[in-house]
């Protein structure tokens, strides 16, 4: 079976018509290649009111402290999404209680998806995008060493929600980016 070779594809920067942004656009076939933020879900873990951090094996900010969170995978709800990466980074069964915070981020195109948390059980182990992980009490949190300002964001608003069954979810700090 004899197979055609591809033709190449060369993009440039151009409005399509009816749009009012310009994007990559194919000039052999006029494909339109939409380029979208990226979606990140994680949760602020508690298990006997001390919350779960990640130190990180991997860059960016590796070494420092963060929250058990990634990229959504295609297909995948944002609630499986955070428990997929709660337990890639910490072998961390969770049960999800909401949705706690949206951030937009967009110097960095990501929109962050953060959910309030228990740990299901008390069994933690570092996965292989963590060096370390731990519980620590709120005065314990190495605030210095967080690895990203959306992890102290949600800690904050964590604390800030305990106690309350309902509330609408969090977003940027006034003084976030």
């Amino acid at each position: 079976m004899s197979e055609k070779p591809l033709k190449a594809q060369r993009f440039i920067k151009a409005m399509p018509p009816d749009d009012n942004m310009e994007r990559s656009v194919c000039a052999t076939c006029g494909f339109i290649d939409y380029q979208n933020p990226k979606i990140v879900v994680g949760s602020v873990v508690m298990w006997e009111n001390k919350i779960l951090l990640c130190k990180r094996a991997i860059d960016p900010r590796r070494g420092y402290w963060t929250l058990p969170a990634g990229y959504l995978e295609l297909g995948e709800t944002a609630e499986d999404g955070a428990r997929r990466e709660a337990w890639e980074e910490a072998r961390a069964a969770i049960d999800i209680d909401r949705l706690l915070a949206v951030y937009s981020i967009p110097r960095i195109s990501q929109v962050q998806l953060m959910f309030r948390a228990r740990l299901a059980g008390p069994e933690i182990d570092a996965g292989p995008e963590s060096e370390a992980v731990d519980l620590f009490a709120w005065d314990d949190i190495p605030w210095a060493d967080l690895a990203f300002p959306s992890v102290g964001w949600a800690l904050r608003q964590y604390r800030e929600s305990e106690g309350k069954a309902d509330f609408p979810p969090f977003s940027n700090p006034v003084d976030g980016l």
